[in-house]
């Protein structure tokens, strides 16, 4: 056997091999039924909303009241904190858009709690560090140039209307465990600009109390004591693990520019996901089964070829799927359909130019070599008219319409390798040493 044969031999095995093991996670994941969650940290097919369920938010910025001029940078800044959140959150291939003027779109796969997606996406956090007024008590005189704010454990406190710092100044947020009643709270540490501004404030007002202001709600208001020059405080409120964790990823991921509002708040059920992930299989594997029992009825152990090409197509797109990290979604099981008609095109085209080509009188070898030769033009120009279009879906579409067209795109180039390389590559294979005088095609 020639050794640039045993070579392409080699390269398709280990093609076979490199794919299927970036599946076998994939297939452990689904078949243990293994939390979504839980499998996040290994490379997995992800599957969309409209496949495993999760929450589905409208938000839309409020711009009443920011100046025109500032209004355009507005929404894409909220996004962008928005996207920034969810990332430290941990969800997978989240879909954040911006939708007309002022909306936005977040897609979170995999959270059965709306109520988790709202305390992350929607609170503002807006941390301010504020002067409380140690001089007055009297709520209802307030002093020029203060403000009356509440207190998260009840009550109210006057406190200076400008903060002598913000979250804009931090570094870092995280959660520890400790304090008097070994509960949960938030370390922050400022940045260097921040820490050394946060050091002449404490500085400068030993034996007052700074206010701890998060959305207009005073957490804490401890005395300072002394100077602190490492940059370094706390948040106290009586938290649950779960709200510290929420709370220091939203402070780590800065505060909304404005706040934004739920317009539409909408859950889907995993079982849905799961009714739609059994009617696209079904449809996938009826399609594969009519084109795999056609092929050979038509072609005889030509057809077997092509099926054998078609399972490794999908093998293929799989594989890329997960390397690339993308989302399957309902549209894209729709494209994976479609690339079974697509991929076995390019068979029909081949197998039809080696039967005229063998009724021309040439021998199989010669006959298959040019029946390759003479389809590949036809095969090209057809599959890249396809991808042109796949990519204008890819770059107009959005959500849905860019899962079909990416399954598209994949499995447009892995039928023209499994096709034209695969196909041949085992043809020679088989036919190597023998003189043939008649294949079955």
């Amino acid at each position: 056997m020639p050794r640039n044969l045993q070579y392409k031999i080699i390269f398709i095995l280990c093609v076979i091999a490199a794919a299927v093991y970036y599946l076998v996670p994939s297939f452990r994941a689904y078949s243990k039924k293994t939390d979504f969650y839980e499998a996040s940290d290994q490379k997995i097919l992800r599957l969309g909303l409209d496949l495993q369920g999760g929450v589905r938010l409208l938000l839309e910025v409020e711009t009443e009241g920011v100046p025109k001029d500032d209004r355009e940078d507005l929404v894409p800044r909220a996004l962008e904190i928005i996207r920034n959140r969810i990332d430290q959150f941990g969800v997978s291939e989240p879909l954040i858009v911006r939708q007309g003027e002022k909306w936005i779109v977040v897609q979170l796969p995999g959270i059965k709690d709306p109520q988790k997606a709202i305390d992350i996406v929607g609170r503002t956090a807006l941390l301010e560090f504020k002067l409380v007024d140690d001089k007055s008590s009297d709520t209802e005189n307030i002093p020029r140039g203060f403000e009356l704010l509440e207190r998260k454990s009840g009550g109210s406190i006057i406190v200076q209307s400008s903060a002598a710092i913000t979250g804009a100044a931090l570094k870092n947020a995280r959660v520890a465990i400790g304090g008097d009643y070994n509960l949960p709270y938030i370390e922050l540490e400022f940045t260097k600009e921040g820490a050394s501004e946060f050091a002449a404030i404490t500085g400068a007002n030993i034996n007052r109390q700074l206010a701890i202001v998060l959305d207009n709600v005073v957490q804490s208001a401890p005395s300072i004591r002394s100077r602190i020059p490492d940059g370094k405080a706390i948040i106290e409120g009586m938290f649950s693990m779960e709200e510290a964790r929420y709370l220091a990823i939203v402070l780590r991921a800065g505060a909304l520019p404005a706040p934004v509002k739920i317009i539409e708040n909408r859950t889907i059920g995993p079982s849905l996901g799961s009714d739609s992930i059994k009617k696209g299989a079904m449809a996938a594997a009826i399609g594969f089964l009519a084109v795999c029992l056609f092929m050979p009825l038509y072609y005889k152990n030509a057809g077997l070829l092509a099926d054998i090409a078609l399972l490794m197509n999908f093998l293929i797109i799989s594989a890329v799927m997960v390397i690339a990290g993308a989302t399957l979604t309902l549209p894209g099981i729709a494209g994976l359909v479609l690339t079974i008609g697509m991929a076995v095109d390019a068979n029909v085209l081949i197998f039809s130019r080696i039967r005229e080509e063998i009724a021309d009188g040439k021998t199989p070898l010669v006959a298959i070599d040019s029946g390759y030769e003479k389809a590949f033009s036809t095969i090209l120009d057809a599959n890249i008219t396809t991808l042109i279009a796949a990519a204008f879906l890819f770059q107009f579409g959005s959500g849905p319409i860019k899962g079909f067209a990416v399954t598209l795109s994949l499995g447009i180039m892995a039928s023209m390798f499994t096709a034209i390389f695969v196909t041949h590559t085992i043809w020679d294979a088989m036919l190597f040493g023998k003189k043939i005088e008649k294949v079955s095609i």
